[in-house]
């Protein structure tokens, strides 16, 4: 006797419509609209030099630190390729029935923290507006990752992603030193926590429709994992000064991100799989014992280039 054929992508499309008309509908109830023009410090703005013969940029203008100036170019240039995910998903999960308006609310809501961010960055004049001009269009014109992977895969991925980048915004407010740009980002990560608890949901009912699957495409979201900003210029370098400065790093990654979403659904301890799901199952296990280890290392890391930093500021200090 053949055995059946494994559900395609359409098929699991379909089992979870219901669940995504569903949680869509407990989206809308539970956010709240918001104004990008109403977190901008308009009165900061004035004319920059160019056609309207206003003042050059310079760095000490900036109400915000050398670490935050970066985290905010990185967490903007990521909000900036929606055009790149939206087109991603929509090809993906369709244009019709629950799925596609769900792409088109998140996307409309997705836009609006490229909005505000960048307004506040140039009437605040927090980074080089040219120097973040030309890396938009490099960012942008890139040929886009292939999304070579299935609808598990991409529901699992931002599952994670977006709890990411809700924490990175928060602690990029948080280091910021500024607090309209805290209020701000504040704002914003209200928005993506709203978008991670959507695709958690729905990939929790995933894995009760498809466990082996599911759990195949959880495990290997987890072990490959990027964020969507990796292709940015001059991004290792950038996530390495946010990795020190404690706005994103391993730990945080494991503690913060991966550690309670697969909580949610219990996914290292859940009954119920058969061999394949068992064996991904194990393999997530094994990577986030790897991934604590390699937090804690970068732990030890950490403390040691913050202590030599503290050392050499003294140093200029009583110089």
């Amino acid at each position: 006797m053949n055995s059946p054929a494994p559900p395609t992508d359409s098929d699991v499309l379909r089992t979870l419509e219901e669940v995504v008309e569903k949680e869509l509908d407990r989206h809308l109830a539970a956010a709240r609209e918001w104004f990008p023009h109403e977190y901008v410090p308009w009165s900061r703005g004035r004319d920059f030099a160019g056609e309207l013969g206003g003042e050059p940029w310079a760095r000490e203008q900036s109400p915000v630190g050398e670490l935050a100036a970066t985290a905010l170019k990185v967490n903007l240039l990521t909000e900036d390729n929606l055009p790149s995910y939206h087109h991603q998903f929509a090809t993906l999960f369709g244009a019709d029935g629950a799925w596609g308006t769900w792409v088109r609310q998140w996307t409309a809501e997705e836009a609006r923290h490229s909005v505000v961010i960048r307004d506040y960055l140039l009437a605040s004049r927090a980074i080089d507006p040219v120097d973040l001009e030309r890396a938009r269009m490099a960012h942008m014109t890139a040929a886009p990752p292939p999304n070579d992977v299935g609808v598990l895969e991409n529901i699992a991925y931002v599952a994670f992603q977006e709890l990411a980048t809700r924490i990175s915004h928060r602690n990029t407010g948080r280091v910021s030193g500024d607090p309209v740009c805290e209020r701000l980002l504040t704002r914003v990560s209200m928005d993506e926590n709203l978008h991670m608890v959507f695709y958690r949901n729905v990939l929790a009912a995933a894995l009760e429709a498809e466990p082996d699957r599911t759990m195949r495409a959880i495990s290997r979201v987890v072990s490959s994992f990027a964020m969507p900003g990796a292709g940015i210029p001059g991004f290792t370098r950038a996530a390495a000064r946010m990795a020190v400065g404690d706005i994103y790093n391993l730990r945080i990654h494991h503690d913060e991100v991966l550690q309670p979403v697969l909580r949610h659904f219990d996914a290292l301890h859940r009954s119920g799989l058969g061999p394949e799901g068992r064996r991904h199952q194990d393999r997530l296990g094994r990577h986030l014992d790897d991934l604590a280890v390699q937090a804690a290392r970068f732990d030890e890391h950490r403390a040691v280039v913050l202590s030599r930093t503290a050392a050499r500021d003294r140093a200029r200090a009583g110089g």
